[in-house]
């Protein structure tokens, strides 16, 4: 996939871009629907298959104290667009300049003079541009006179539940982390470094990673059975997010216990992904009652992750297009 970062490397202009437009944050069920009739029109019109998105969120710029905490970082959602099999993804600089710009001039600037659109697909309330004036009745008109079709979408949905950032996060914040597979069609992850912490957990003889992380969404304080992947190697392991309440805490903090593991792997990068909540964070009266606790977790987490897999995007796994095609 190719990555424009900038609209001047679209010199000359691309051809037959076949374009979505949106935030895509989180890349969730909807938004893979959207990239699978994106890239099969692409396919039939011989076109490129484009996403077009702006970096940061606009509503960071226009409105940050009504902006969402992304559920995605920049970096994941990249690899999770490359996933979907898109040709080139339009990750373009949003300020308030842009914010200004007129939807006509967005249209002839941008869709046409640099992505060379030949065919738009957007959802149903899809507006851009100054005030929202580019809606779809406004790029209909637009792509009669510019010479490109636009196809809208209705809200995209799975029985009675439309697949939406949102609910993801509201199930995040419920701790539902099994939930969100079936809006995510992954588990929910997240990458980290390690860093040195209180090693508490190597005293109580449960050594943990303690991680460093850019997310900006986190599931609800508590205790989770999680997969870990170091390098090329998939680990069990239990994940405490929160504030080690026993030990007085402030600063909400990240531990990973590994299972069967006791390497050296500071300064290292871990990707840990969430699959089932095993509880709430707790206040013990002793080391030694929160030590048969987290006894209790470790013993949990090997039955429910016993013969697990992660679920993660592949390439081409849901694009209906084998590799190379």
């Amino acid at each position: 996939m190719r990555i424009i970062r900038q609209l001047d490397e679209c010199c000359p202009p691309l051809e037959r871009g076949v374009v979505t437009i949106g935030n895509f944050d989180g890349v969730h069920l909807g938004h893979r629907e959207i990239f699978r009739r994106v890239v099969r029109r692409a396919r039939e019109l011989n076109g490129l298959a484009t996403v077009l998105t702006f970096v940061p969120h606009p509503l960071k710029v226009l409105t940050p104290e009504r902006a969402p905490r992304l559920l995605n970082t920049y970096a994941e959602k990249e690899r999770l667009i490359a996933a979907s099999c898109i040709d080139v993804l339009a990750a373009i600089p949003f300020d308030c300049e842009m914010a200004e710009m007129p939807p006509e001039d967005f249209v002839r600037e941008i869709l046409v003079g640099r992505l060379g659109i030949c065919h738009l697909i957007v959802g149903y309330d899809y507006a851009f541009g100054r005030n929202r004036e580019g809606d779809v009745d406004f790029l209909r008109r637009a792509g009669k006179q510019a010479g490109f079709t636009v196809e809208m979408l209705e809200p995209i949905r799975r029985g009675e539940e439309v697949f939406s950032s949102t609910l993801v996060r509201r199930r995040l914040a419920a701790g539902d982390v099994a939930g969100t597979v079936a809006l995510l069609g992954r588990h929910f992850n997240l990458e980290g470094r390690v860093i040195h912490g209180a090693s508490r957990g190597r005293s109580l003889g449960f050594p943990t990673a303690n991680l460093l992380t850019d997310k900006e969404v986190l599931p609800r304080p508590g205790v989770y059975a999680v997969k870990v992947r170091l390098d090329e190697r998939i680990f069990d392991g239990v994940m405490n997010i929160g504030f080690n309440p026993t030990f007085g805490t402030e600063r909400i903090s990240l531990e990973v216990h590994l299972l069967d593991f006791s390497a050296d792997i500071y300064d290292r990068s871990l990707r840990v992904y969430f699959v089932e909540r095993l509880r709430e964070e707790m206040v013990f009266s002793s080391v030694d009652d929160l030590i048969v606790q987290i006894r209790r977790d470790v013993d949990r987490a090997r039955q429910l992750l016993a013969g697990r897999e992660v679920i993660v995007y592949r390439d081409y796994l849901d694009c209906g297009l084998e590799k190379g095609a």
